[in-house]
């Protein structure tokens, strides 16, 4: 019988944990403490511990700590309130086999408890404390940062995929400074913004003379990241040609400057972005396959505002203190009636809206307390655009109106989105949160509808 180790200062979540793991026919035991546990190891040991970060005393950081430096095959599970992207890291980084955020699901809690027993992992040391800059403590957030977490002390190639103004740029940062090459450049390239005979050369270079214009010798990004890593934002929009350049060179780390004849080596952690959906680019014959699978290492999906409006709240206190600080005006804080509306907004342009938004209200608004009508028109009149009419279909086409105001690309896939998302808690409400009958009533499989909840934040 394997034997788990409980260590948390919060009396029910000590026996909800107990109970559960007693029940799967697992033997625990629990501590108030991080020291309590720290001192039991001395003459015995567990085969799993589970522990909280804010503890009296020891925290869970430094039991992870401890655990790293003496034993060698002990795999820990940390549990955290404060669900934040520095949890997880510190956490993954510690050598923590799993970061379980509370409130947390009991039966995903089994699961993560037979894995971690199952693979027996090997504990990784501790990473320098970075400063991170991503806000925001929604369950849709959650997963984001338990990507970065795990991938703290990897060199992998990440597709980082979400619509405009999610900040995929912030994530890609996030990982390069949680990476083994944290002290090597950063290069970032927007793909949208060069025009496409100009693509290869930003990427590769170029010598001198070998087009018209080019009156120097110029150095690539790729040059420029080496050693470090390197930012591909809006990769769906790069030409095809281009695309069997950058397939070759993450083949086989090497190029030509264009108009070279000797070939550059390089070494380059890739990371990848885009609001398109890549797999229906390669259906239409504009995106390479093979580059696509290349690049789909591993993806992390970056939720929409409107899926972590709980996050608005802080987000707008960063940024109004940001701009009140940089504008030198008046700090600008959000009455509750003005929060109320921003609350019900949809945020078509996501983080980036917002954050324009506080600029505008530093700048704009007359209050230093804001109100519901300083706010800008488009958030504060979104009500009456979305308020019931005769018929659903006169309500969905007011709502797509509306959204379709706000945004250049990605109407179709903001809308689908919405409606699954309803679909989805449907189905739950009615099978009174029972997923085998929600999924029933959907006509999906239950996988399908697990998957489905995480991609929504659900």
């Amino acid at each position: 019988m394997h034997k788990i180790w409980i260590a948390d200062d919060d009396e029910a979540i000590r026996i909800v944990l107990e109970e559960t793991l007693n029940e799967a026919g697992f033997e625990t035991q629990v501590f108030e403490t991080g020291d309590g546990l720290v001192k039991q190891l001395e003459s015995e040991s567990p085969d799993l511990i589970i522990t909280d970060i804010q503890m009296p005393g020891m925290l869970g950081y430094d039991v992870l700590k401890h655990i790293n430096n003496n034993f060698e095959d002990l795999p820990v599970i940390v549990m955290t309130a404060f669900a934040d992207m520095q949890a997880a890291v510190e956490s993954f980084g510690g050598g923590a086999f799993e970061y379980i955020p509370k409130p947390f699901d009991l039966e995903e809690a089994l699961q993560i408890v037979e894995r971690a027993l199952e693979d027996k992992p090997k504990t990784k040391g501790l990473k320098k404390d970075n400063k991170l800059d991503i806000i925001g403590e929604s369950q849709a957030m959650q997963n984001v940062y338990r990507a970065i977490g795990k991938l703290s002390n990897t060199i992998a190639t990440v597709l980082i995929q979400g619509e405009s103004g999610t900040g995929k740029e912030l994530i890609a940062k996030s990982l390069h400074k949680n990476s083994p090459r944290h002290d090597m450049p950063f290069i970032a390239l927007n793909m949208a913004d060069i025009p496409k005979e100009l693509v290869e050369s930003e990427l590769f270079g170029h010598e001198k003379g070998s087009f018209t214009g080019a009156v120097d010798k110029r150095v690539g990004r790729f040059e420029q990241a080496n050693g470090g890593t390197l930012f591909l934002d809006e990769i769906g929009d790069m030409p095809l040609d281009s695309q069997t350049r950058l397939l070759r060179v993450l083949s086989n780390k090497e190029f030509y400057r264009v108009g070279g004849d000797k070939p550059i080596k390089v070494d380059v952690r890739i990371i990848a972005a885009t609001h398109q959906n890549l797999n229906n680019l390669v259906s239409q014959k504009h995106f390479r396959e093979d580059l696509f699978y290349r690049l789909n290492v591993i993806k992390i999906d970056v939720p929409p505002m409107k899926d972590r409006k709980e996050d608005i709240d802080d987000l707008s206190k960063y940024f109004l203190k940001n701009y009140s600080d940089s504008l030198d005006e008046d700090l600008r804080v959000l009455s509750e009636d003005a929060k109320n509306i921003m609350m019900k907004y949809d945020w078509p342009g996501n983080v980036r809206q917002l954050e324009n938004v506080c600029y505008w209200l530093t700048l704009m608004s007359p209050n230093q307390n804001v109100k519901a009508q300083d706010l800008p028109t488009e958030v504060k009149e979104y009500e009456i655009v979305d308020v019931p009419s005769s018929s659903w279909e006169d309500g969905m086409k007011n709502w797509l109106k509306n959204v379709s105001l706000n945004i250049d690309s990605g109407l179709s896939e903001i809308a689908i989105t919405k409606i699954e998302k309803m679909l989805i808690k449907t189905a739950l409400e009615r099978s009174n949160g029972k997923k085998n009958d929600a999924a029933q009533i959907l006509g999906w499989g239950r996988n399908t509808l697990s998957k489905k909840m995480k991609e929504h934040g659900i």
